[in-house]
C-alpha cells in the first residue's frame, strides 16, 4: 500500500513538474512572439532622417562629415532649418565645409540658423540676411549700456542733438532745442566689438556695435551720428512689442510751457497842424485823413 501511494505521489510530481516545464515554454514563446511584432510595427508616428552632432560644436568649428550622424525624428516635431540629405549639409563635399556660428550639444539638429554657407567663415557677412547691411554705431560705457551688450540682442536707437528753429540765426542759442527721439526700434546687434560671437558671456565695454540694417536705415543712421549723439536701450528677450513714436525736448522734460507775449495795442494816430505866432510855434490838433 506505501508502495502505491509513494508511485502516485511521485507520478503527481512528475506531471506537475511537465505542466510547468510546458506552460514557461509557453509564455516565453509567446513574449519573444510579442516582441518581434513591435519591432516589426515599427514607430506609431511618422519620422525623417536628419543629422545631428556627434558631440558639442563650438562657434567657429569646421562642421565635417566625422562630426555629424543621420537619427530619425518625428516628422510633427521637426525644428525649421534642418539636413537631411548629404548634399544638403555638405553641398561642395569636405573641401568647403560650412562653419558653426553657435554651440550646439551632442545630440543637437544641424540647423542652418546655427552654420555657415559652405566655405563660409564666422563673420558677420554671414549673419546678414538678404537685402541687410551691416553698420558700425559708435558706443561708450552710458550709450553702450554698460557693457551688457550682446551679439544677437536688439536694441531701440535714440538720437540727441540741437534742432534750430524755423527762422533762427547760426549764432542764436535761444531760438534753439535740445531733443531726444527715438529713431530705430528693433535693430538686430550682430557683432560687439570684433566679437561676433553669441555664445559669449563675458562682460564688453565696447567701443563699437555693429548692426544689420537696410539701405536707407544706413542713411539716416548715419546722418544722425554726424548731427548728435546715439544711445542705445536694450530691448527684453520675449518682448514682441513695438515702440510708438517718441520725442522729448527740454521743455517738455522741465515741463516749460512758453507764455505769449501780449500783443501790442494800437494807439491813436494824432494830426497836428503847426502855426506861427510871432515867435511861438503852436501845435493845434485836427483830425486825421487818409
Amino acid at each position: 500500500m506505501r508502495l502505491v501511494f509513494g508511485l502516485v505521489l511521485i507520478l503527481g510530481l512528475g506531471l506537475a513538474g511537465f505542466a510547468v516545464y510546458m506552460a514557461k515554454n509557453y509564455i516565453q514563446t509567446y513574449q519573444a512572439q510579442l516582441e518581434q511584432e513591435r519591432a516589426n510595427r515599427g514607430p506609431a508616428f511618422d519620422t525623417v532622417d536628419i543629422y545631428v552632432a556627434k558631440e558639442k560644436m563650438e562657434y567657429g568649428q569646421r562642421l565635417l562629415k566625422k562630426h555629424v550622424s543621420l537619427v530619425s525624428f518625428p516628422v510633427h516635431a521637426l525644428p525649421e532649418g534642418t539636413y537631411s540629405t548629404e548634399e544638403d549639409l555638405f553641398p561642395e563635399g569636405e573641401d568647403e565645409p560650412r562653419t558653426v556660428l553657435r554651440t550646439m550639444e551632442a545630440k543637437e539638429a544641424i540647423l542652418a540658423a546655427k552654420v555657415t554657407g559652405p566655405g563660409e567663415e564666422a563673420g558677420i557677412t554671414s549673419q546678414l540676411e538678404r537685402g541687410m547691411r551691416a553698420f558700425a554705431i559708435k558706443v561708450d560705457v552710458s550709450s553702450g549700456v554698460s557693457g551688457f551688450l550682446r551679439p544677437g540682442d536688439r536694441v531701440d536707437i535714440y538720437w540727441t542733438g540741437e534742432v534750430r528753429l524755423a527762422g533762427a540765426s547760426a549764432e542764436s542759442r535761444s531760438e534753439r532745442n535740445e531733443v531726444t527721439k527715438l529713431i530705430e526700434t528693433g535693430v538686430r546687434l550682430i557683432a560687439v566689438d570684433q566679437v561676433a560671437n553669441g555664445d559669449t558671456t563675458e562682460a564688453i565695454i565696447a567701443r563699437t556695435v555693429t548692426v544689420a540694417v537696410k539701405p536707407h536705415q544706413v542713411a539716416a543712421l548715419a546722418q544722425a551720428q554726424s548731427t548728435g549723439r546715439l544711445s542705445l536701450s536694450l530691448v527684453g528677450a520675449e518682448d514682441d512689442s513695438v515702440a510708438d513714436a517718441i520725442e522729448v525736448d527740454q521743455r517738455s522734460l522741465l515741463g516749460i510751457v512758453e507764455v505769449e507775449a501780449p500783443a501790442e495795442v494800437a494807439q491813436p494816430e494824432i494830426c497836428t497842424i503847426k502855426t506861427r505866432r510871432g515867435g511861438e510855434v503852436i501845435s493845434t490838433p485836427i483830425p486825421c485823413t487818409n
